[in-house]
């Protein structure tokens, strides 16, 4: 029997630190827009790797979103 993953991904938000479940986009372009972020102010990063805004992201990934705006 084959084991099912979730359909889900876990994303880590930084600066902020916050942690949650979301459904799973099918990219790293697609989780950002979902959240409403332009992609030049955060970087999408799974397992310490860049991912490139066509990078497929599958379920169960934990991705951090990181900002990359200058606050000052």
């Amino acid at each position: 029997m084959r084991e099912s993953l979730p359909a889900t991904i876990t994303l880590v938000l930084e600066p902020t630190g916050g942690t949650k479940e979301r459904p799973r986009p099918k990219t790293a372009q697609q989780l950002l827009n979902q959240l409403g972020i332009r992609q030049c102010t955060a970087l999408v990063i799974r397992g310490g790797e860049l991912l490139t805004p066509d990078r497929r992201i599958e379920p169960g990934d934990t991705v951090t979103v990181r900002s990359v705006v200058s606050r000052g």
